[in-house]
């Protein structure tokens, strides 16, 4: 599976760095195998809880015993579980593998690295009981309580650092589009997090000031860094796994700068009760993000282009033909390029749905209610969950030297995951538009409002089961590259151990 000629960028393909690509995996392999692997395990124990959550809203009598149990526990679990045990963690992976990659160096101190994941799994563990046991912050998106701080931040650290030393190393000195967009995420979070920890958790602030920044860390983490994140993947993949060069690089960048300059400045609701001005210069710094909208949306159609398009939905034999039934098994490329495709125009739903709701007009019905949790379902999983599991399955293959064990299930993950996300944000949306319209109207009881939701609410748990079992087939398929790679090496250094053994007497070495 050799694209380097047609797809890698132009840059790094044509300026005589001749580092094997083998080399790079290898300094790879144990961190971001650490990494992907505990992603993919937070995120089954995510969706476990989230379903959990989702089924107690329209039957709240569903192990209503444990105290653990209860909403207030497991919600905030499962939002901890899913953006710091996943999607945190899988980024920091994916973006060390393209910093190598596009770099043609290998991965600096990657014992480093594993010992920053050891860290940061531990401390999402900690926090993660902390906050089942009844101890949390009470700050959306900062749930965990604050001894967990200490792994977390140390973890990320050792990442950052050890992924700004691969940088610095690079032999290919030229940047690609991608290396812009995850350098910057290395450093977002560990400043947004020790940011909002000292001014929330250790040293806080008063009054109004602790909402005001509670509401810029989560839409700092749950917007620019993902878009960063996500948007360095997909601008790497897109054209990989078409086999086509990016095209318009200066509209790229124009993303990662609008990203930057204005992505920040969101969050605050304007129903929110603080100064006027603090919402107006939030709606502006939203609707200034458009810029990076179109400029993402345009830069892949015509990356992609209707051969890309092609190549992601139809199904095609791979390298090594195998044919089930008749009929030929889904390329693994084709299938990580519809994941990214998937993310993509997730991104642009999200984005557009949160421009919309900037608008005071429509904020006035769509603020409290549903519509907001459906944007943010949009924004994370649909678009950067996505694109992290096209990632994962055009880069682990590479780094455990083998094909997916079971590409039938790696293709029922897609539709599991697709179809979820649609079942799960499309109700919650109709649902937030219902119940807005229906509580500006002082006539209808509350109660009424809250029946009004109840089927919407009962599809979208539907959305959760199935998004839980393509996490299952997805952690079934990391764990069963792993596996068969370690037994290979146990294997091959088994037989190198005990090659004397079965030599005849006399023989010569």
């Amino acid at each position: 599976m050799n694209l380097r000629a047609s797809s890698e960028p132009a840059a790094a393909a044509s300026s005589g760095c001749d580092m094997p690509t083998s080399e790079i995996d290898a300094s790879c392999r144990l961190p971001l195998l650490a990494l992907l692997m505990g992603a993919a395990a937070w995120l089954v124990v995510a969706s476990g809880f989230a379903l959990i959550s989702s089924i107690k809203f329209h039957s709240p009598g569903f192990l209503a015993g444990p105290a653990w149990l209860t909403y207030g526990r497991v919600h905030p679990a499962a939002s901890s579980a899913f953006l710091y045990g996943f999607c945190l963690q899988s980024g920091m992976g994916v973006s060390l593998w393209l910093l190598a990659r596009l770099g043609r160096t290998t991965l600096s101190q990657g014992w480093l690295v594993t010992m920053g994941a050891v860290l940061w799994n531990l401390g999402v563990t900690v926090g993660f009981w902390g906050i089942l046991a009844g101890d949390r912050t009470g700050f959306e998106a900062l749930d965990m309580p604050g001894y967990a701080t200490p792994m977390v931040f140390l973890g990320s650290v050792l990442v950052g650092i050890q992924g700004a030393l691969t940088f610095h190393q690079r032999r290919e000195q030229r940047l690609y589009v991608s290396q812009w967009f995850l350098f910057a995420a290395l450093f977002w979070f560990p400043w947004i997090y020790s940011t909002a920890q000292l001014l929330l958790v250790t040293f806080p602030v008063r009054g109004v000031m602790q909402s005001v920044i509670a509401w810029w860390y989560a839409d700092n983490l749950r917007v620019v860094w993902l878009w960063l994140a996500g948007l360095g993947a997909v601008f790497y993949f897109v054209p990989k796994l078409a086999r086509r060069q990016l095209q318009n690089r200066n509209l790229a960048l124009s993303a990662f700068w609008a990203i930057l300059l204005f992505g920040s400045w969101g969050g605050i609701p304007n129903s929110a009760p603080v100064p006027a001005w603090m919402p107006a210069l939030s709606t502006v710094g939203t609707l200034l993000t458009t810029v990076a909208l179109l400029a993402v949306g345009l830069s892949v159609w015509k990356t992609a282009g209707r051969e890309g398009l092609a190549r992601a939905l139809q199904s095609d034999p791979p390298e090594t033909p195998r044919q089930e039934e008749g009929k030929p098994v889904d390329s693994i490329e084709g299938l990580a390029l519809r994941f990214v495709l998937f993310g993509v125009v997730s991104f642009l739903v999200a984005g557009f749905m949160r421009v919309l709701v900037s608008f005071p007009p429509v904020s006035n019905i769509t603020d409290l209610t549903w519509f907001g949790p459906a944007m943010e379902h949009v924004n994370a999983y649909g678009f950067f969950a996505m694109a992290i599991f096209g990632a994962a399955y055009g880069i682990v293959p590479r780094l455990m030297g083998g094909e997916i064990p079971w590409p039938r299930l790696a293709r029922a993950h897609f539709w599991l995951a697709s179809v979820g996300v649609v079942l799960l944000a499309a109700p919650l949306a109709i649902a937030g538009v219902l119940q807005g319209l229906k509580l500006r109207n002082p006539d209808i009881a509350f109660l009424d409002v809250v029946k009004t939701t109840l089927p919407c609410l009962r599809v979208s748990t539907m959305g959760d089961l199935l998004m839980a079992l393509g996490h299952v087939a997805f952690l079934a398929n990391l764990a069963g590259l792993a596996v068969r790679f370690c037994r290979a090496r146990a294997v091959s250094a088994f037989s190198a151990l005990t090659l004397d053994l079965f030599k005849p007497a006399g023989a010569k070495p």
